[in-house]
């Protein structure tokens, strides 16, 4: 299903519509009868945030716009955006009107919402014509012109869907191979430039984390490169995107128990995910930043010929490292492309992954765990974006003492730091392998959601996708 976020200077008879009201209980009253507004007016004093009126040819909605600081109060209009778009859903209705004249911003934050809350992953169902939501259209009714950052906000809203389908698709229809040609679509579809390897220049490559990783599995590995470089970028240098690309993680030779753990680990490619929508929504918002995609993909399985415990392995960068758990093989696989980075002499390298069950338990889904070696002024612009849409960003420490506890007595380096910090070790496992100002997320706790969440929805959640843009977005102004 397609969704679309417009602008529009008129509001007709039978379009359904969503009117803000402040906490004092002011709105546009011009649109109800005078039985209506004092039926609203009752329900904003018995302090309902969220009044809907039956016009009978049309619904009508009142949404209190609460005060309070910017943040909080765009992720309550994403919150309501989402609501009443399930009642919209509910009622098979098509369209929303949304009177946003000097509530821009709400507006588009209301619109985010229903268009995010209205995602589904119905590909396997049978019955999924019948199950389809209805409403794909929101327009905003304004004075300003504000349709450059519809443009923006329809891109990323649309890389979210994507990002959601590549984490919600399973093993069985999305291997390595196949997540490659799903990104080459994605480029072919938005503007941007996909170039793939296969085994053969990956082993040219001397990458030796991701083939280890892949020696378990009957899928050759992939490696895709994007790159969306726009006419007049702000930047000389790139900033390079890396994202782990586990399609499906058994945790190898060290298996991971099944119940709560194996039964989602197609969600083990989000990072990838993340990389890869960020790219299609900078070039289908034609945002002026050179940005490069670096996705490292396979399947880590303990077949015959798996890694195991105990393996010396050689990276790409010569560096040797010794293996004790097989699943730990995301940092495996993205060592090798965080070298790789090393060609572009990039400007940043922000890079995306479901790495450890640390972070997650650190701080539960609410928010994605980052470190890393970058300049404060980025940390700050990086946290500000992870506000603007509720992505939020806690930052671990990134001591170099971390770095005693992956030493190893026979390699350069092990590739587990032992009972503590574990998402920080593998933070700094990971930082062995750059040369440039880098970051790391950790998006194991908000990736993949096992209940739903407002507008995020259950499953994929497509988390990063919108932080990262709105940082490429504000560096590119």
């Amino acid at each position: 299903m397609e969704f679309t976020i417009g602008r529009t200077g008129v509001l007709k008879g039978k379009d359904n519509l969503v009117a803000f009201a402040t906490e004092s209980g002011k709105f546009d009253t011009s649109f109800f009868s005078e039985e209506e507004t004092a039926f609203i007016r009752r329900e904003l004093e018995n302090d309902s945030k969220t009044v809907m009126v039956n016009q009978y040819d049309r619904k009508a909605w009142v949404q209190v716009v609460s005060r309070g600081g910017r943040a909080a109060v765009l992720e309550t209009m994403r919150k309501a955006g989402h609501a009443i778009a399930g009642q919209l859903n509910g009622g098979k209705q098509p369209s929303v009107h949304v009177l946003a004249r000097g509530r821009e911003e709400e507006g588009m934050a209301f619109a985010e919402g229903c268009f995010l809350g209205s995602y589904q992953f119905l590909r396997y169902r049978k019955d999924r014509d019948k199950k389809q939501n209805t409403l794909s259209s929101v327009q905003l009714v304004t004075n300003k012109r504000i349709d450059k950052r519809i443009n923006r906000l329809q891109a990323r809203c649309e890389a979210t869907w994507l990002a959601r389908d590549l984490v919600n698709a399973p093993l069985s229809h999305l291997d390595a191979v196949e997540l490659a040609a799903e990104f080459k679509k994605m480029g072919k579809a938005s503007g941007f430039s996909v170039t793939v390897f296969g085994k053969s220049r990956i082993e040219s490559l001397k990458m030796g984390g991701l083939l280890a990783v892949n020696k378990g599995s009957i899928t050759p590995p992939t490696f895709t490169v994007m790159e969306w470089k726009p006419r007049r970028p702000v930047n000389k240098k790139p900033v390079v995107l890396v994202g782990k690309g586990v399609v499906y993680d058994t945790g190898g030779l060290s298996l991971k128990p099944t119940a709560n753990s194996m039964d989602f680990m197609k969600s083990d490619m989000a990072g990838a995910a993340v990389a890869g929508s960020v790219m299609y929504a900078l070039a289908k918002g034609n945002v002026q930043v050179h940005v490069i995609a670096l996705v490292p993909a396979t399947d880590n399985r303990p077949d015959g010929n798996a890694y195991v415990p105990g393996d010396v392995v050689t990276m790409a960068n010569g560096m040797t490292v010794e293996v004790l758990n097989t699943d730990a093989e995301g940092r495996m696989i993205l060592a090798d492309a965080l070298h790789y980075a090393k060609r572009y002499e990039p400007e940043l390298v922000l890079e995306f992954s479901t790495l450890t069950g640390a972070a997650a338990a650190a701080i539960g889904p609410l928010g994605i765990v980052c470190m890393g070696d970058a300049s404060e002024r980025t940390k700050r612009s990086l946290k500000q974006s992870g506000e603007n849409v509720f992505e939020r960003l806690v930052e671990f420490p990134f001591w170099k003492e971390y770095d005693e506890m992956l030493k190893s007595d026979i390699a350069d380096i092990k590739n587990l730091g032992g009972p503590y910090g574990g998402a920080i070790t593998a933070g700094r496992f990971l930082s062995r392998f750059t040369d440039y100002p880098y970051m790391h997320f950790d998006i194991a706790g908000p990736s993949f959601l096992k209940a739903a969440d407002s507008y995020r929805g259950k499953g994929g959640s497509g988390s990063g996708v919108r932080m990262t843009f709105d940082f490429l977005e504000r560096l590119a102004s």
